[in-house]
This record gives C-alpha cells, sequence and structure tokens, in this order.
C-alpha cells in the first residue's frame, strides 16, 4: 500500500537512504542524512511510502527562481525486497500524479550514469532523455555520469499516471 509519510518513517527512511548513500554511486551525495533530516523533509514537501519499509519517493524544486516553479526533481528509493515487482512503477506513478495535481507541468530525473536500471525504469513510466552531463559528479574516487530525464505532467498523453488517490 501507498501512503503518505508520517514522522515515525524517518528512521526507515534514513537508514534506507543511507544505505544507499554509503554502498553505491546511485547518489553522488557521501553525506549521510539524519532522522531528524528526514522529518524535516516529511514537514516540508510530499514524500510517499510503501508500507513495510519498502521504499519511498519526493520531489522537491528542480532548481530556484519563479521560473522554474512549475518543474520537480524527484528521488526514489527502494529496498531490496521491493525491487522488480512493479511497487516502484505504482509509487511513481502516484508521485507523478501528486505532483501534478499541485499543479506541476514537469519532473525530472537526474540518474547517475552507473544506474542503467534506473534509466530503463524510468524509460518505463514515460520519462524521456533530455541530457547527458559527462564527469559532473565525483565519488569514491570516481568521475561520474550525470543523466537527465523528464516527463512532462501536464501533457496530452497522461496514461502513465493514475488519478492521485487522497495520502
Amino acid at each position: 500500500m501507498i501512503r503518505a509519510a508520517i514522522e515515525a518513517d524517518a528512521d526507515w527512511i534514513t537508514a534506507l537512504w543511507n544505505d544507499v548513500i554509503s554502498g553505491t554511486t546511485i547518489t553522488f551525495t557521501s553525506t549521510l542524512k539524519t532522522p531528524a533530516d528526514i522529518a524535516r523533509m516529511i514537514a516540508t514537501r510530499p514524500v510517499l511510502v510503501l508500507e513495510d519499509a519498502g521504499g519511498f519517493a519526493t520531489f522537491g524544486p528542480f532548481r530556484s527562481g519563479p521560473g522554474y516553479a512549475a518543474t520537480v526533481e524527484h528521488s526514489i528509493f527502494l529496498s531490496p525486497k521491493a525491487r522488480g515487482l512493479g511497487q516502484g512503477s505504482a509509487l511513481m506513478r502516484r508521485l507523478m500524479a501528486t505532483a501534478r495535481d499541485a499543479g506541476h507541468h514537469v519532473m525530472v530525473a537526474a540518474i547517475s550514469g552507473d544506474n542503467a536500471g534506473a534509466v530503463a525504469f524510468h524509460a518505463g513510466l514515460g520519462f524521456e532523455m533530455s541530457g547527458h552531463l559527462p564527469q559532473v559528479g565525483r565519488k569514491d574516487g570516481r568521475w561520474l555520469d550525470l543523466i537527465l530525464m523528464q516527463k512532462l505532467l501536464t501533457a496530452s498523453d497522461d496514461a502513465n499516471i493514475a488519478p492521485a488517490d487522497p495520502v
């Protein structure tokens, strides 16, 4: 089941995110999250979770300034037990609907060049390649590429976005 995150979810979200930070190049950051960081995120932006600590997704501003107000960038992290079951797609469809219903026009995915699975996942949801920035990130002594993909949320073809349920 997908629902809105509550403050009580902060501990498991922190643990999941920190596993990704410390063990992969899926994210370029090396700064670990704290439960207080996650509680602030839950209080200030939409965060959706899969029940039983299966994963979470959120979105926030893409860039600062009023010209970008209708564009958001998202993050999605799934636990190993939730991968490959269609739950990530369901979570993203709900997140896209939430963003669209909040008046956002475009959702951006900023994907590590090391994460071919995420590129395929987003393509399956109708995201299109919009940029490839070679060697803009650095982690674990390596230069990393950033792949940008985007999805128009208010386009005439909303086949991959289900209506948002109240969360």
